[in-house]
């Protein structure tokens, strides 16, 4: 069975409990860096715990390794984002990801480029996912938040919940040609159908995006029908992270 490193913004070593149910053939291995809040103090309390749980997946084997936690790599911007990215490469020799890799990479992979965007932040980091997309190379043209503060707060809301937020965002922004629903605390497994369905435009979630991206990682198509156009028409594409990762079919 091929094992994927995930470190999680977590206290504890927990796997987001999305990614068995979508995936559940692969062995998801976590490691916690504790995440307090959703905002700058909160991610700083965290993220220099992000190399060293890293390093520590790769001791366990692993074949790849995912960075949960879409504002905690967005949060300080494109070009430490960056940094992130080629440290980690350099510290465990693996297949890196993070999640905010992995929204860029769903929304190219669906042809999005003018998004609605809906989050589970406040406007602090709003402003800072803003900036990073458009670094990225995508346009926001509407965004709703739910502003929340706490590390916990976004599990509370249901999925009725997003896809009310959400289509606040679609309606503000007829333009759009995608959604993006940001913070793999929100629970979205669910979501993206019913919206693509009502609004006409594909779906990224941060956390099905995080997922589908670390199985890439690892040569596995990241296909799963039945949860949105991401999900459903994925096929495997040639990239350098995954040339260095074994093979595997889905």
């Amino acid at each position: 069975m091929i094992s994927i490193g995930l470190v999680v913004p977590f206290a504890a070593d927990i796997v987001p409990d999305e990614g068995p149910r979508m995936y559940p053939h692969i062995h998801f291995v976590p490691r916690g860096v504790g995440v307090k809040s959703l905002n700058a103090a909160g991610f700083n309390a965290a993220v220099d715990s992000i190399l060293p749980a890293a390093e520590h997946l790769a001791r366990q084997g692993v074949g790849a390794i995912m960075v949960i936690g879409t504002s905690l790599t967005f949060y300080r911007g494109p070009d430490f984002h960056a940094a992130l990215m080629e440290a980690l490469r350099t510290a465990t020799g693996l297949p890196v990801s993070t999640m905010s890799q992995a929204i860029v990479d769903g929304l190219r992979s669906v042809g999005a480029r003018r998004l609605a965007v809906s989050t589970a932040y406040a406007d602090e980091v709003n402003d800072r996912l803003k900036d990073f997309l458009h670094a990225e190379g995508f346009e926001v043209l509407a965004l709703r938040g739910f502003g929340l503060h706490g590390f916990s707060d976004p599990g509370h809301k249901s999925e009725q919940d997003i896809i009310a937020l959400s289509s606040r965002a679609c309606t503000a922004a007829p333009e759009a040609d995608g959604l993006l629903i940001s913070c793999g605390g929100l629970r979205t497994l669910n979501v993206a159908l019913p919206l693509e369905r009502r609004h006409g435009i594909p779906v990224v979630a941060s956390t099905q995006a995080a997922f589908w991206a670390a199985l890439r990682l690892v040569g596995a198509t990241g296909h799963l029908a039945g949860f949105g156009r991401m999900l459903d028409q994925s096929v495997a594409v040639a990239t350098p992270e995954r040339r260095a990762a074994t093979t595997m079919r889905p």
